[in-house]
């Protein structure tokens, strides 16, 4: 019984791991929100740079 609850301690450089591994997860997350963020302003960006391109001239694309 001594070896299973001796196996269950956790030591201080696998918690020191588990939380930098939660903190790079969470830096992950947060860098992918940004890029989804940044991603959105660009094709806004270029989604209004077609259009003040085609000025009034603009047709519907299947027509």
């Amino acid at each position: 019984m001594a070896k299973a609850l001796f196996g269950s301690v956790v030591t201080p450089v696998e918690l020191r791991v588990a939380e930098e591994n939660a903190a790079l997860r969470a830096r992950v997350q947060r860098l992918e929100h940004e890029l989804a963020e940044l991603r959105a302003q660009r094709d806004a960006a270029i989604a209004h740079e077609l259009l003040s391109l085609a000025g009034d001239t603009a047709e519907p694309a299947l027509a």
